[in-house]
């Protein structure tokens, strides 16, 4: 519980990644990319610099990443290239690949789950889940009984929140709506923006358990953006630094994995040395960036 490695290097691009044999195939790949918006004009900004990682599909396993930075530094532009999605994708320069193939566009291989929960207003929650299995023309009867076992799977009531409408739910409720939608096609990497940001502690650590079990359960890849120093080294393998804006890795941590639940963990002093440690590695990034001319 108390392991810690890092690396750090004078040039993002300079990075280690963490051991590998050298022969897993790489799910997730960044090579020196660079997303600016609007280049060439006044308004140009530069979001993300010379970002340069990789992630390793490691069969029956994924791993869990977690990334870290403060407000504006490109967190979400990383997820949004992974995802194929505009305005953010495509990358200025560099190269972003998925399954060792450069992304062209959005995929069923890669879920995406909001911090706005983004479920579907007019529809119940069982047409929410089973909206992505009616997208890819799986039969009616096939995809509603797969949907009633992702609600229970996340921990609603098949015969008591099915036929609920969004609004009739609470913030922890929709999330867990919003988590079955994206999960019940079985991503292979599943991108996740904050998800827990706008929940009560209490429900944010329920959530936190529940997502590490599912995860254990589908094995996936999952890069999970937050800005609680806790849930990061709770939920994470290894975790990414971001410096401030323009992004880019300063440092990454390994971590070891939760083997108990979110409130249990926080109360061992392992876990607490851990978070002041990557605490300071923010604070850190935030010193040694601030000086530095943005885009």
């Amino acid at each position: 519980m108390a392991r810690i490695e890092e690396t750090a290097g004078a040039a993002p691009c300079e990075l280690q990644s963490l051991p590998d044999d050298g022969r897993l195939r790489r799910i997730v790949e960044f090579d020196s990319v660079t997303k600016t918006y609007h280049p060439g004009t006044s308004k140009a900004f530069t979001a993300i610099r010379d970002v340069t990682f990789h992630v390793e599909d490691k069969p029956g396993i994924g791993e869990f990443v977690g990334i870290l930075g403060p407000s504006g530094c490109g967190k979400s532009t990383v997820l949004r290239l992974i995802a194929g999605l505009a305005p953010q994708f495509p990358a200025t320069t560099g190269k972003v690949l998925v399954d060792e193939q450069p992304v062209s566009a959005p995929g069923p291989d890669r879920g995406f789950v909001f911090q706005d929960y983004a479920n579907f207003p007019h529809r119940t929650v069982l047409d929410n889940v089973a909206f992505g299995l009616e997208c890819s023309h799986v039969p009616e009867k096939e995809r509603l009984e797969r949907a009633r076992e992702w609600i229970g799977k996340v921990g609603l009531d098949p015969k008591k929140d099915a036929g609920k409408f969004p609004h009739q739910l609470s913030g922890g409720m929709n999330q867990r709506v919003a988590i079955a939608r994206t999960l019940i096609l079985g991503p292979r990497i599943i991108l996740m923006d904050e998800p827990f940001g706008a929940l009560d502690p209490t429900t944010r650590q329920n959530m936190q358990d529940l997502l590490v079990a599912l995860w254990k359960e589908l094995e996936a890849t999952v890069f999970f953006i937050t800005h609680d120093v806790g849930e990061a080294v709770f939920l994470g393998d290894r975790i990414y630094v971001f410096s401030a804006s323009p992004g880019t890795i300063v440092n990454q941590v390994a971590v070891t994995p939760p083997d108990r639940k979110s409130v249990e963990m926080q109360a061992v002093p392992a876990f607490q040395e851990s978070v002041r440690h990557i605490r300071n590695l923010l604070d850190q990034a935030g010193r040694s960036s601030s000086n530095e001319p943005s885009a």
